[in-house]
């Protein structure tokens, strides 16, 4: 059975999947690319049984007829989290709460940085939503780096191309070289819904929903918790 996934999910799907067929669900070839990438190889009409992206990306595909929308279901909550270049090349360390007491300390940190590092994807996305929201886009536009496909913003830090970095909490987390301040703070958050949804290319939409299923019970929220993600 076939999936496609964004690079953001990669490593709780490849657990997920093995507890699966543990419980005696298809094995999933599980490969995992860009999410632009994997959206458009869905709808240029590559064979999949799943999808795995973020739920606007799969809502997309659904209105277009590439996925089932009836069985869109999100899987995963990923927050972003700040980052800065560790003292050595160790493994990270990671806080559990906010890098920053609110919004307002987000901002200064934003100004005093030299360089700063944000992905590719839904969660770069939002964050250059909201710093034009906050009118800082001119203020800091010579300062953002956007970390090239498939590199993960934890790389700019550790190779000192930025000094401060934004990106999921699940892609920072156990990255050499880098320290891990904590998750944006309430006020100005930001949690993409990762989900998972048949494909209407599947040979078998019955046994995939199935899987998907499996990644939604209560036997898998242990393996998201392990990989930094919170369960919808």
């Amino acid at each position: 059975m076939r999936a496609i996934s964004s690079m953001a999910t990669r490593h709780v799907l490849a657990d997920l999947a093995e507890a699966a067929a543990g419980a005696g669900l298809p094995l999933l070839q599980l490969e995992s690319v860009g999410g632009v990438d994997a959206a458009q190889r869905v709808a240029a009409g590559e064979p999949f049984d799943l999808v795995f992206l973020a739920e606007d990306a799969l809502q997309r595909l659904a209105a277009e007829g590439h996925v089932d929308p009836a069985s869109i279901a999100p899987i995963v909550l990923s927050e972003v989290a700040v980052g800065v270049a560790a003292r050595s090349a160790d493994a990270a360390t990671c806080s559990e709460g906010t890098a920053f007491a609110n919004a307002d300390e987000l901002r200064g940190a934003l100004r005093a940085a030299f360089r700063i590092g944000y992905s590719t994807g839904p969660s770069g996305t939002k964050l250059l939503r909201m710093i034009d929201h906050w009118g800082m886009t001119d203020e800091v536009s010579d300062r953002l780096v956007q970390a090239r496909p498939g590199v993960p913003v934890a790389r700019l830090l550790a190779e000192g191309e930025v000094d401060l970095g934004l990106q999921q909490l699940s892609e920072l987390v156990g990255q050499p070289g880098v320290c891990i301040l904590g998750v944006l703070p309430a006020d100005c958050a930001i949690i993409t819904v990762f989900a998972g949804a048949v494909a209407t290319s599947s040979n078998n939409a019955a046994r995939a929903a199935e899987v998907l299923a499996f990644f939604r019970s209560d036997l898998a929220a242990s393996i998201k918790s392990s990989h930094s993600f919170r369960a919808p």
